[in-house]
């Protein structure tokens, strides 16, 4: 069973569990009973990074057709590089990839601060840049949903970290970016097949409790090349959505 926050309840026999693992770290979520130790010491095990992003629309395009615009500085604050949004959608967009750090630390700033922060960084490029017609700022470390954007490995932590996170524990299975097999983790895409991963398993377990496959098969552990190519997968560029109609609820899982 799941609890939200407000008391609503929710009944299954098996529950996906797909939340940033930065949501995990934080103990957001209480799991009744709690999760074992080797679980809880697997989340522990990785770090959270961050990397937000600020997306420039402008009334026409004014710089070179190619993929990536960087500059080259001696510090974190003075380089830095844009996406040209326009060479894959065709519109006159730019988004400026801040991580680490100066990630954190652009949070700190008002949407309209860190558009200009960016434009300064642009103008150095092209002088003669336009304003932009408008602006969105993620601040994915602060926000309750994510608190971070991508796992990594921590230094000194044990190689089976991502497999122990990925282990289903009775009949809860875990999906994410950081579970995913096919090398796309920190990604929207390693996040999307890993989910048809757990749904999989999941699927897998409630037919066997069901007595409709055989008993004790393996776990499935990689996503089936017939199953990706028979669906419709996330175009891999990322969208910013700000929103501030949802939000987390801690919920219980029994």
């Amino acid at each position: 069973m799941v609890t939200l926050e407000n008391g609503t309840n929710f009944v299954a026999d098996a529950v996906i569990v797909t939340v940033p693992v930065g949501i995990l770290k934080a103990n957001l979520i209480e799991f009744i009973p709690k999760l074992p130790d080797w679980k809880v010491a697997a989340i522990a095990d990785l770090g959270v990074g961050n990397e937000n992003k600020i997306a420039l629309r402008f009334d026409k395009v004014f710089w070179p057709n190619v993929e990536l615009l960087g500059i080259v500085a001696p510090t974190s604050y003075s380089c830095g590089y844009f996406l040209n949004l326009h060479k894959a959608t065709g519109h006159p967009i730019l988004v400026y990839m801040a991580a680490g750090r100066f990630a954190y630390d652009l949070e700190k700033l008002s949407n309209e601060s860190a558009a200009n922060f960016v434009m300064q960084q642009l103008k150095k490029m092209f002088p003669d840049a336009s304003d932009p017609v408008q602006y969105l700022v993620s601040r994915w470390g602060t926000d309750p949903n994510s608190l971070g954007c991508y796992t990594y490995d921590l230094v000194g932590k044990p190689e089976d970290v991502y497999d122990r996170l990925r282990m289903p524990v009775g009949n809860l299975f875990f999906g994410g970016e950081a579970v995913c097999m096919d090398d796309h983790q920190g990604s929207v895409h390693g996040a999307y097949s890993a989910g048809m991963m757990a749904a999989e398993n999941c699927q897998r377990y409630l037919l066997e409790k069901l007595g409709h496959v055989q008993n004790n098969l393996p776990l499935v552990s990689v996503v089936r090349h017939e199953m990706l190519e028979t669906t419709n997968i996330p175009l891999q560029i990322s969208r910013i959505i700000i929103t501030d109609a949802i939000q987390f609820k801690p919920h219980n899982v029994l």
